[in-house]
């Protein structure tokens, strides 16, 4: 049952992550990297459009609210750390303009994207 639910819950985040790539690429960005992982934490989504990076994470939950509190401290600085180490991969990392995005997936309704979720390096 554990894994039923384990796999459903999987399934659920994949779907999630889809419809919110989708949704950003209807706005003009390329995804760059889905589920980036590093030893530090991991990044759901990559977008870029132009000098913009958007270092995105996705939230599946009923609702905005209940999206916005799964978004915890200790999850930003892994993701923080994560996108440090992607940036410091790119050859044109210090003409980049990142912002830290959200996007909550809600059922029955289009993914609503959360600019500015959270400031990075703080």
């Amino acid at each position: 049952m554990a894994d039923e639910n384990r796999f459903r819950a999987y399934r659920r985040g994949h779907r999630g992550e889809r419809l919110a790539a989708l949704a950003l690429m209807l706005k003009g960005f390329r995804i760059v990297a889905r589920r980036y992982r590093t030893k530090l934490g991991e990044i759901d989504l990559i977008a870029r459009r132009g000098d913009l990076v958007l270092i995105v994470e996705v939230k599946a939950r009923p609702t905005l609210i209940a999206a916005m509190e799964a978004l915890t401290r200790t999850s930003e600085r892994r993701i923080e750390a994560a996108a440090d180490l992607w940036l410091s991969r790119q050859p044109d990392h210090g003409s980049l303009s990142v912002r830290f995005d959200m996007v909550a997936v809600l059922p029955r309704r289009w993914p609503v994207h959360v600019e500015n979720v959270f400031q990075g390096g703080n």
